[in-house]
């Protein structure tokens, strides 16, 4: 069955604005690999919200190859049109994932999405309805994630960002950082990190050109840092190898104890558990995840141990897609029998009710 696209003509636009996003990324790394004498290695994979009734969405994925640690490109709508129950009109994203194999390369995490409420019914004074188009935000979130610190790189995909909307960054470096930041560890996942939550100027055609600069920037500019860390000439060390897998515990670590949007993602539905999953890196030391334990709450140490039972018994372990499935389980399980743990979860100032997740 097909996916059916959303009827509001806000949610149709943005979903246009991700899809073009992704074919520039998708296509901009295929380049890159031409360039370094790879072949392009991009699989494309479709989930179906019940059926296609109520949307889907479609995802390039690559994992374990010459440029490749791991990659997801995802983009998703999901709508109920149909339902009159649900709050939600419609939840319409880009969210993507590189980890070089290079680990002078330094990983990035991109996600822009419109969410949009309905209309109240009926309308709560005498006067017209209001337009559902009046009800949604954006949120646009990029952060560069390098497992070797390279501060001129760093600097670059800053400014990138900065340029977009410079009366804006300030603000969406702070809520980043604090968004990102991994109590347990008294460290930021990442070097740079921008979180806009929630925005909605009230101008509809405003707000989608920002969305569109923001999204080319951040692909753009991550694009050219990537293709000058790459010396295929010249290979890694074990040293460096050995920070990238560091780097890439951390990194899971992160997204299964405290990323926000993925648990609620794995909560609302499981029809897409490995793509929500899709941003883990291909392999992560177990025994350094292990380390950490002692380091975490009471209520989340139970959500680590499942974590560690979830991976192959050996160091690295690989993160397969069938690994991402059984983790997936394990963070709903432990979520529905722990529903306090949530209160732990990453936050800007502003939270907003987390409906969706590509």
């Amino acid at each position: 069955m097909a996916r059916i696209r959303s009827r509001s003509q806000s949610a149709g636009s943005a979903l246009d604005l991700v899809e073009a996003l992704q074919r520039r990324f998708k296509l901009g790394l295929e380049q890159l690999c031409v360039q370094l004498g790879a072949a392009p290695s991009f699989e494309t994979l479709e989930w179906l919200r019940d059926d296609g009734r109520h949307g889907g969405g479609h995802r390039y994925v690559a994992g374990q190859t010459q440029v490749f640690n791991r990659a997801a490109i995802n983009v998703s709508q999901v709508h109920y049109d149909d339902d009159p129950s649900r709050k939600l009109g419609s939840a319409s994203a880009l969210s993507t994932i590189i980890h070089p194999q290079d680990p002078r390369a330094p990983s990035v995490h991109i996600h822009i999405s419109w969410t949009e409420r309905k209309p109240r019914l009926p309308p709560p004074k005498p006067g017209p309805q209001p337009d559902t188009d009046q009800l949604g935000y954006w949120r646009l979130m990029a952060d560069l994630n390098p497992a070797i610190p390279h501060p001129a790189a760093t600097a670059s995909f800053a400014a990138a960002l900065r340029e977009v909307a410079p009366e804006l960054y300030a603000q969406a470096s702070a809520e980043g950082d604090r968004y990102f930041f991994i109590p347990a560890l008294g460290r930021c996942r990442g070097a740079t990190h921008y979180y806009l939550e929630g925005h909605a100027s009230g101008d509809l055609d405003a707000d989608l050109r920002l969305a569109q600069r923001f999204g080319e920037a951040a692909i753009d500019r991550y694009l050219a840092l990537l293709g000058e860390a790459i010396e295929p000439s010249q290979p890694p060390s074990e040293e460096q190898r050995a920070q990238q897998l560091a780097y890439h515990s951390l990194y899971l670590f992160q997204v299964l104890t405290l990323d926000r949007g993925t648990t609620s993602g794995l909560l609302v539905h499981d029809q897409n558990d490995v793509g929500i999953m899709g941003s883990l890196p291909s392999f992560v030391d177990r025994e350094l995840l292990a380390s950490w334990l002692p380091r975490l709450p009471d209520v989340q140490k139970p959500l680590l141990r499942g974590i560690l039972d979830a991976l192959p018994q050996r160091s690295p372990s690989l993160v397969s897609d069938e690994t991402r499935a059984a983790l997936a389980k394990r963070l709903r399980a432990h979520y529905r029998a722990h529903p306090e743990a949530l209160a732990l979860q990453a936050s800007g100032s502003i939270v907003t009710n987390e409906i969706h997740r590509a």
